[in-house]
């Protein structure tokens, strides 16, 4: 990595937000030093819009988030989208008709608002294995008793589909039979679950393709993460910081690793990499 740093993007779940779900005050404190220098901060979370927290969403001079993987990249001032990679509604259906028949708890995402199976999302607990994620699928969730149906009334494209598994080795059955669709792109960064993107859509290409509507290249851009789907990202950018608690791979494809969601391991490294005079710990 050389150059300066000009635009960090931020995974949410095990690396912005502890794990109970929350922003530190360091966090908060590291972000809005390195927006007032000028760095452009934004979230770059498989979340949908909707989904990010409040505080985040209204964070001040934060003016950019890639959601849904980069299906959807929007202005937040303005709300209008700067960029969006949407999956048709027939992969859509093919998807939820394939993950359908296994034990599941079903999504889908449509202009950056989540939809989730009314029945199922009763019991979340059996289909999301982290209790802190319990509150967040029922507050953010729109419940919807037909989402194949929701997809047909709708007709036209949208950010995401996901399906979380009561069972590992359903998903395993569920993941190969999608392998199989052609125009699909999976990841699973819960383990438990499968998010399915059109083809070629990830966090990555949508920070490489942000930064070239702002005039930063890709060595200026520096991105943390710790799941499946964080690892593309870290290996497009021009520096790629995986937390401590990452996954192997994840880690794999990273330049540094800093410290872990419950140390601040992003406000270090924001600290140590971007800042002006800064060399945190991490």
């Amino acid at each position: 990595m050389s150059g300066k740093i000009k635009m960090i993007g931020l995974d949410l779940d095990g690396t912005l937000l502890t794990d109970k779900k929350e922003l530190t005050e360091r966090s908060k404190e590291v972000i809005a030093k390195a927006l007032r220098q000028g760095i452009i901060v934004l979230v770059a979370t498989g979340r949908p819009w909707t989904g990010v927290p409040e505080e985040l969403r209204n964070f001040p001079g934060m003016r950019y988030a890639l959601t849904s993987n980069g299906a959807r990249v929007v202005d937040t001032y303005t709300g209008r989208v700067i960029e969006e990679h949407l999956l048709s509604p027939e992969l859509a259906k093919k998807s939820l008709e394939i993950c359908g028949k296994y034990d599941t708890l079903q999504e889908v995402y449509f202009d950056g608002q989540g939809y989730a199976e009314a029945d199922k999302m009763a019991h979340v607990e059996k289909y999301h294995k982290n209790p802190n994620m319990w509150e967040y699928m029922k507050a953010t969730r729109i419940p919807e008793n037909d989402l194949a149906g929701l997809v047909e009334r709708k007709n036209r494209g949208l950010d995401k589909t996901q399906a979380l598994f009561a069972d590992m080795e359903e998903r395993g059955r569920a993941w190969a039979e999608l392998e199989e669709i052609k125009g699909l792109e999976l990841v699973g960064s819960l383990k438990y679950n499968i998010e399915i993107n059109a083809a070629g859509v990830n966090k990555g290409t949508g920070l490489i393709s942000l930064g070239k509507i702002l005039g930063i290249k890709r060595e200026e851009i520096m991105a943390c993460g710790d799941g499946d789907n964080d690892a593309v990202m870290l290996r497009e950018v021009g520096l790629g910081v995986a937390m401590a608690n990452a996954e192997e791979q994840v880690k794999a494809a990273a330049d540094y690793i800093t410290l872990s969601n419950e140390e601040d391991g992003v406000a270090g490294a924001i600290e140590k990499f971007a800042l002006e005079g800064g060399k945190g710990v991490c």
